[in-house]
């Protein structure tokens, strides 16, 4: 059994901002997704194989373990998505659920008559 580096398993590629991005090869998922949910959502490598059937076991786990080698950078890498998604939610305002869980807020605070 070969073991391969995180660096052959993980590639990286630019997205349409020109940043750069670590994938899983040969797949559409980013190292940043797998992040999210073992360590935002708290999933384990099981359930995230469960979400995403077209992975496997050992690309979650390589993932992972190039998650917590390079964690400084997933981090930071986390918080330009969530820069660019306030930036836009700035530009386009609150979208449609937003605004219907504001106007029902609105209504129940109103003293009934």
């Amino acid at each position: 059994m070969s073991t391969a580096p995180l660096e052959a398993t993980i590639e990286q590629r630019t997205n349409r901002n020109g940043q750069a991005r670590s994938f899983i090869s040969s797949t559409r998922v980013r190292v940043l997704d797998i992040y999210a949910l073992a360590e935002l959502q708290g999933q384990s490598a099981d359930q995230i194989v469960e979400a995403l059937p077209h992975l496997s076991l050992n690309q979650v786990y390589t993932a992972l373990a190039y998650c917590f080698a390079y964690r400084d950078e997933i981090v930071r890498q986390f918080r330009e998505e969530e820069d660019l998604a306030d930036e836009y939610r700035k530009l386009t305002g609150p979208g449609p659920l937003a605004s219907k869980l504001a106007s029902k807020e609105t209504r129940s605070d109103s003293i009934p008559s």
